[in-house]
């Protein structure tokens, strides 16, 4: 493994803490020539011209307004002009999880998830904003496409805490009577709700809209495998509920609802012809993003 994707490791990547190094080591050290335009692609229909700047294409030049003006124009297209993209990145006290030096957090881990997203996005000209939640929307970040706009998206994420109480679906029923205009969505959540079937109500109705969905569902090894040894307290992050058990005697009903949970998900959300991806924070970042990529270039064929 080389260098670059040591710093990649979810423990590593803790310690180098730079939210824009990150960003850009997880998007051009592994994902960069992957696939030209992952994200695009709502349509290819001509929209308007505009004036030819240095680094365009030169096959995007309309030779026919350049024989008439002389002067040179590029020929842009709807998927250039209208994709935006929101990120919505869940930043609730269960998201702290697990609080240690040794493990990166989910909200960490999200925050780097959306840093890369946010840049390679950009990278390819397109426009993105960001919403950051727990019970309610906390910040709302419009998309835009400047380069200048990364640094503000990457101020938000720095420092970020895993604060507050959460009502997922309360949060993006407002976000899609906020967000009329088509998008493209990318949910980064550990999806714990008081009601997951309210959650995926909310989803479809943000579907209803048309907009594109991606739901990055982010859950650390320890609450997937329950890998705790010896009697313990558990403390809801949230409620702040306590709960003292013998790990080794619940293990097994626990992972039978872990299964239900994520199989709930999945299913759910296929149905409403919602993207679904699991993520284990344990695992290198670059893994699963490039696993996603991936399959949406190969839908895309």
């Amino acid at each position: 493994m080389s260098s670059q994707k040591q710093f990649l490791d979810p423990n590593i990547i803790v310690k180098l803490g730079k939210v824009n190094l990150v960003a850009r080591l997880v998007v051009e050290g592994f994902i960069s020539g992957l696939h030209k335009s992952p994200f695009r692609g709502f349509n290819v229909e001509f929209a308007e011209h505009r004036p030819y700047l240095p680094g365009d294409e030169i096959r995007h030049i309309d030779w026919k307004v350049f024989g008439k003006s002389d002067k040179f124009y590029i020929k842009q297209f709807e998927e250039e002009t209208n994709l935006k993209g929101y990120i919505f990145l869940d930043k609730s006290a269960s998201m702290a999880f697990p609080q240690n030096k040794k493990s990166v957090s989910k909200l960490t881990y999200g925050c780097y998830l959306a840093a890369s997203l946010a840049y390679l996005m950009l990278k390819q000209r397109d426009s993105v904003g960001l919403v950051t939640f727990d019970s309610r929307i906390q910040k709302f970040i419009p998309p835009r496409s400047q380069a200048g706009h990364l640094h503000q998206l990457h101020e938000a994420l720095t420092d970020l805490e895993g604060e507050g109480t959460t009502d997922l679906a309360s949060v993006f029923h407002q976000l899609a009577e906020r967000i009329r205009r088509r998008a493209l969505i990318i949910v980064i959540s550990d999806l714990f709700s008081a009601s997951d079937a309210g959650v995926v109500n909310a989803l479809k109705h943000l579907r209803h809209l048309k907009h594109e969905i991606i739901v990055f569902h982010l859950l650390s090894r320890e609450e997937l495998q329950l890998e705790f040894s010896g009697i313990g307290q558990f403390t809801d992050l949230e409620s702040g509920e306590k709960l003292i058990a013998l790990p080794r005697e619940i293990k097994r009903e626990y992972q039978e609802k872990m299964t239900a949970f994520l199989d709930f998900y999945r299913s759910s959300l296929r149905e409403a012809n919602i993207d679904y991806q699991p993520l284990d924070t344990s695992q290198p970042l670059e893994y699963p993003l490039f696993s996603y990529l991936s399959s949406r270039m190969r839908r895309r064929k």
